[in-house]
């Protein structure tokens, strides 16, 4: 079974960068479909992005193309998620997702502020 921990979270103001890290531990990250979603207080979880098992595709929700980017590296076995030109509305907590076939797992998410 694999465990997930998302890192490097925290405040950021609006037109910042941070870069989310999700660690894996436990399997392989790369043989999963990599995603992350974020929930604001009171919401629906949103799928955010996500890479392809075996890395050929990324997909993105409208709110983040073009300033989000996910990556993966398989030598460290940690998926990314590279955002720039933060805004407010981008704050809520980001949760690492895998999935395979019908196998799910979920990191238990990290906090992200943007604020000014």
């Amino acid at each position: 079974q694999i465990q997930l921990v998302e890192s490097g979270g925290g405040l950021v103001q609006p037109g910042g960068s941070l870069r989310l890290s999700c660690a894996a531990s436990g399997g392989i990250v790369s043989i999963y479909h990599n995603k992350w979603y974020r929930q604001a207080p009171g919401k629906e979880r949103e799928f955010v992005a996500g890479i392809s098992w075996g890395g050929g595709s990324t997909n993105y929700a409208d709110a983040v193309k073009g300033r989000f980017t996910i990556s993966r590296d398989s030598a460290k076995n940690t998926v990314y998620l590279q955002m720039n030109s933060l805004k407010p509305e981008d704050t809520p907590v980001y949760y690492c997702n895998a999935v395979r076939n019908d196998e799910e797992y979920w990191g238990q998410g990290i906090q992200v502020t943007v604020s000014s």
